[in-house]
């Protein structure tokens, strides 16, 4: 068989692969998937992988370097030359980010050896590329090997959440609409009204906390916001200092699983997202959680960026760690917020699953007039005190 060795005979060969295929889809000048296409394949694999657990291995290959070298053309050649002679025919490479970011997606993983299959076909790659390229050119090469679904790092510094496999997400959130400036202008205008309207609150329950319990005003905690970004979450203080967290982590375990053992108090059956009697609270903490004036220190929250005044609930990252793949997609879209969809219909009479499909409803359903009215309801939701611990 005649050897491909020119760029119209890869092309033409990688179109055989999958003449399902438009040929317009694949970039003519060097050999690879549109970025468009392969970026939308990725996200339906991802939300596959999303519902059958199975894994995504995905290799973004940099060749910013290369790029900017003469020669280009036949250098990204024996690049695509190479991997396209490693993958199978249910693999796909494409442009990640044109003329910077090369992708490699691999899909239909099965077995308990899943982990060294993955380890090996990255080898491959290596040797590979390494036979086909100079040392030179190899070195300018960037090689990142991505894992979907992910494990969770404990020690990742700042995300819970790799965006690497959300480029439709990414996209939507780098384009600045007219809705989202006026939402964010509404959460700094909010913002400031509240703290000026419930000013008298932050002097008041700061000197009750401080004569009835020792220990700091605010109750400051780490939390998950969008796309997995760390924040510190603001709260007056409500608990007794030194608390171990270890009954919350286990509430959370139980009621994320569904496998409640906390009924609601009054002989109610559906589970609450709240510990009705946490011996951790003080008689003051009570009070404030009852009324909801606890969560009053949020507005510097949302005056910062880092949380709206409407949006999903942000968790905490041992929350997260439980979490399936699909309760993600909260976390994706809107920035974390004080109020929400949940909050003024359910608030913590509901349960967990129901609680992410009231936040994934109020995304996918997302508009100004829907933040107004979640904003217009919530007054009531805190006045009935129905599900706040």
């Amino acid at each position: 068989m005649k050897p491909t060795n020119t760029l119209e005979e890869t092309v033409q060969d990688m179109h055989k692969k999958d003449n399902h295929i438009p040929y317009e889809l694949l970039d003519q000048e060097y050999g690879l998937y549109v970025e468009d296409y392969f970026n939308k394949t990725l996200c339906l694999e991802r939300k596959r992988s999303e519902r059958t657990h199975k894994p995504i291995l995905l290799l973004l290959i940099n060749v910013e370097q290369i790029i900017s070298d003469d020669g280009t053309d036949k250098k990204i050649q024996n690049i695509v030359k190479s991997l396209t002679s490693s993958i199978r025919e249910v693999d796909l490479c494409g442009w990640y980010e044109r003329g910077t970011v090369i992708g490699v997606m691999f899909t239909a993983f099965s077995g308990e050896s899943i982990w060294d299959t993955i380890e090996a076909i990255a080898n491959k790659i290596k040797a590979n590329l390494a036979q086909t390229l100079s040392p030179a050119v190899l070195a300018k090469l960037e090689l990142i090997f991505h894992v979907f679904p992910e494990k969770f790092d404990k020690q990742k510094p700042k995300n819970y959440l790799n965006p690497t496999f959300y480029p439709d997400m990414a996209k939507l959130a780098d384009t600045t609409s007219m809705a989202s400036v006026i939402k964010r202008g509404m959460d700094i205008l909010g913002s400031i009204v509240g703290l000026v309207l419930f000013s008298p609150f932050f002097i008041a329950i700061p000197l009750l906390i401080k004569i009835t319990s020792p220990g700091p005003v605010l109750f400051r905690q780490e939390r998950v916001g969008q796309f997995g970004r760390r924040f510190t979450f603001l709260k007056f203080r409500s608990m007794h200092m030194n608390n171990d967290d270890k009954i919350h982590r286990e509430f959370l375990k139980q009621l994320i699983s569904g496998d409640m053992k906390n009924a609601p108090d009054g002989g109610g059956t559906a589970p609450v997202f709240k510990i009705t009697n946490d011996p951790r609270i003080t008689p003051l903490g009570r009070f404030i959680r009852k009324t909801s004036i606890d969560e009053l220190p949020q507005f510097i929250n949302v005056l910062r960026g880092e949380m709206s005044l409407v949006g999903p609930r942000p968790p905490i990252p041992y929350e997260f760690e439980d979490y399936d793949i699909w309760h993600r997609y909260r976390l994706l879209k809107m920035k974390p917020g004080i109020t929400g969809l949940w909050q003024v219909t359910g608030r913590s009479s509901t349960t967990f699953d129901a609680m992410v499909r009231l936040d994934i409803n109020y995304i996918r359903n997302w508009s100004l007039w829907l933040d107004i009215k979640i904003l217009c309801l919530t007054p009531l939701a805190v006045f009935k005190c129905r599900g706040a611990y």
